[in-house]
């Protein structure tokens, strides 16, 4: 058999009572034409694996397999969907491997793949992307070469938003450090089986050359933390908590930052805070 044999999956989530479970935040993208677009953003995948976090019925894991890639890692804690993964695995000439884990908890680097290049895409389940997001941004050393990943779209939107929008935030910044980002296209509620009550987004991140990363993260996370935790107040004010974890007072670091005590938070720009960070974590020590 052959991918293009397969049964739909309407068909396919019927055979197997494979209705969706709220608890995994499961919604299912069944248009063939949305799949193959999202796979087509990995770009060349012939000699890639690629991981695939909460594959479901395996929507998303065919149309990477058609699109060319050379292995597909699925990693799927609900077992209701592994029959239907082992019968795409068939069709691919075993270019699928699954793994029944909590993604959250799964050490990609460690797993055995069939090639170097290692991407990532993935429907995320509402319940985790944002974690799942920060556990990869985290990793050290990048592994991989390129996420493709759908999020609810107000969760994509502070993933790629600028300074003075309106969803500028922590996730900007940490994804910032690390990735360049971009904001590929919208995926109506209506195109999931069942709707969500809002819509989703899909966005593509690259990691930055490693001289360019700012790679203390922790201390990234600190002070952007407290400093959008209170959105309304200046830097002076905002960044209390951070200050009181190194030992500095909160005018004390950002001289250092050279940043002006006055500014909020969502006006300052990412390499203000990787300044900041540093006079964090210099102080700190």
């Amino acid at each position: 058999m052959s991918l293009d044999a397969l049964p739909p999956l309407r068909e396919v989530i019927a055979e197997y009572g494979l209705n969706a479970d709220k608890r995994f935040g499961q919604h299912y993208l069944l248009d063939l034409n949305l799949t193959a677009k999202i796979a087509r953003l990995c770009g060349d995948m012939a000699e890639a694996s690629v991981f695939e976090v909460g594959p479901g019925p395996g929507g998303l894991t065919r149309a990477l397999l058609d699109e060319g890639a050379g292995q597909v890692i699925a990693i799927e804690k609900d077992r209701r969907f592994l029959p239907a993964l082992d019968a795409v695995n068939a069709a691919s000439g075993n270019r699928l491997a699954v793994i029944e884990a909590d993604a959250m908890k799964v050490a990609e680097p460690a797993i055995e793949t069939m090639f170097q290049r290692r991407m990532l895409a993935s429907n995320l389940p509402y319940n985790v992307g944002t974690a799942l997001l920060i556990k990869w941004l985290n990793a050290e050393p990048i592994w991989w070469e390129r996420l493709v990943l759908m999020f609810q779209k107000e969760v994509a939107e502070r993933v790629v938003a600028r300074p003075g929008d309106k969803a500028y935030g922590r996730l900007a910044i940490l994804t910032g450090a690390v990735a360049s980002v971009r904001y590929a296209f919208t995926v109506p509620a209506r195109a999931f089986t069942p709707p969500p009550k809002v819509d989703s987004a899909v966005v593509v991140l690259d990691p930055l050359p490693e001289a360019s990363r700012f790679t203390d993260l922790e201390a990234l996370s600190t002070v952007t933390e407290s400093a959008f935790g209170q959105r309304r107040k200046t830097l002076r004010k905002s960044l209390g908590m951070a200050a009181s974890q190194c030992g500095a007072a909160p005018e004390t670091l950002l001289a250092s930052a050279e940043l002006d005590p006055a500014a909020r938070a969502e006006t300052i720009a990412p390499e203000g805070f990787f300044a900041l960070a540093r006079a964090w974590r210099a102080a700190k020590v």
